[in-house]
């Protein structure tokens, strides 16, 4: 499994200039809110997605005054050998991506090479917002684990905003509509079954880990819904045509997918506590985490940012024995408070170490 045995980090939210060294197991980073814990764990995660967890924009990512960032990762890779990647972004350039100095043809070939799953506060929006939060959900572990559905759902993408773009024109040439509606169509199946057969695997990890969680409280549900279970594509945009050049935009297709999560039979988002729903989401991507384990047979990386957040401690301790007890792989640890971290983490293994966060920098402390 990839390692991240060093990182180096340039500019990168308030990130001026950091070189840190990783310890294979656990690695912890600590320090008050607002000082760049979640910052330094969302350059990991951009070093394996090539997009920040959290901002679709990369303008966002950069230092205020400065108008580019990279970040650079030396990993041991699967068989023992190193390797370097790299991330370079500069404002109205080319995102650059390189293994080993060697730069990528296309951004998209890296996705999958280096695993991770993240877990973050920001994950609530997977309850309480709109359809397309999920969407990325699924799109974040589908692109990592299948080169077919990645390339797939970005040409249906780009070919739907064009689509969706000559509607606004005005005028509407049937047979060009024919072309568009004929990719499309192409395209929908083998992400509709992607995404389906993914819902599936989900919902049979996630009741066992939130039972786990929570001491078998409540019963949970992921269910897919989709328009095209209704009918193919190609029906559903033919049917839809009149309604679609009216409203000038498709109203029809794999960009209304969404993932239902339910409690007891009830949409979680509705019924379920904050401490609920918290659980629910961590035994979400814990599930998600596990599917990417047995799909590589390794594991990927796990970032756990502010995972304490909003848990009461018989759930802790129920998510810690988890962690012990599975053959995980590497995992990235934030929280504020250090006294709390060493407690939980000492008690799991020797073979971690902490950093404290102040300011965009970070101090090794562990010796």
């Amino acid at each position: 499994m990839p390692v991240l045995r060093r990182i180096v980090v340039r500019d990168f939210r308030n990130i001026a200039l950091q070189e840190l060294d990783f310890s294979p197991n656990v690695n912890c980073i600590y320090g008050n809110n607002g000082v760049g814990k979640t910052n330094l764990m969302d350059a990991i995660y951009y070093l394996s997605m090539t997009k920040s967890a959290f901002n679709a924009s990369d303008k966002v990512n950069f230092r205020y005054g400065t108008d580019s960032f990279a970040i650079a990762g030396t990993y041991e890779m699967p068989g023992g050998q190193d390797a370097r990647f790299s991330v370079q972004v500069e404002n109205g350039g080319e995102k650059k991506v390189r293994r080993d100095e060697k730069v990528y043809p296309k951004v998209s070939d890296h996705i999958g090479v280096l695993p991770v799953v993240m877990v973050s506060p920001s994950d609530s929006a997977l309850v309480s917002e709109s359809g397309e939060e999920r969407r990325r959900f699924m799109n974040a572990i589908l692109s990592q684990l299948d080169r077919a559905y990645l390339d797939a759902v970005s040409q249906y993408n780009r070919i739907l905003a064009q689509r969706n773009r000559y509607l606004k024109g005005g005028s509407v040439d049937e047979l060009l509509l024919d072309a568009f509606d004929e990719r499309l169509s192409a395209l929908s199946d083998p992400v509709f079954r992607a995404r389906a057969a993914l819902a599936e695997d989900l919902e049979k990890a996630v009741g066992s880990y939130y039972s786990r969680i929570s001491g078998g409280k409540e019963t949970v549900s992921v269910a897919y819904r989709s328009d095209l279970q209704k009918a193919p594509l190609a029906d559903l945009l033919r049917e839809s045509r009149e309604r679609d050049r009216f409203l000038r935009y498709t109203t029809a297709g794999l960009q209304r997918d969404d993932f239902i999560f339910g409690m007891n039979g009830y949409p979680i988002r509705k019924y379920g506590s904050q401490g609920q729903q918290k659980s629910f989401l961590v035994a979400l991507k814990f599930s998600q985490y596990d599917l990417m384990s047995e799909r590589y047979g390794y594991a990927p990386i796990l970032l756990l940012d502010d995972l304490l957040d909003k848990l009461d401690l018989d759930r802790i301790a129920n998510l810690l024995t988890i962690v012990a007890g599975n053959d995980f792989g590497q995992i990235f640890l934030s929280d504020c408070n250090k006294n709390r971290l060493s407690a939980l983490v000492d008690r799991i293994t020797s073979e971690r170490c902490y950093y404290e966060a102040e300011g965009g920098a970070f101090h090794r402390t562990d010796g």
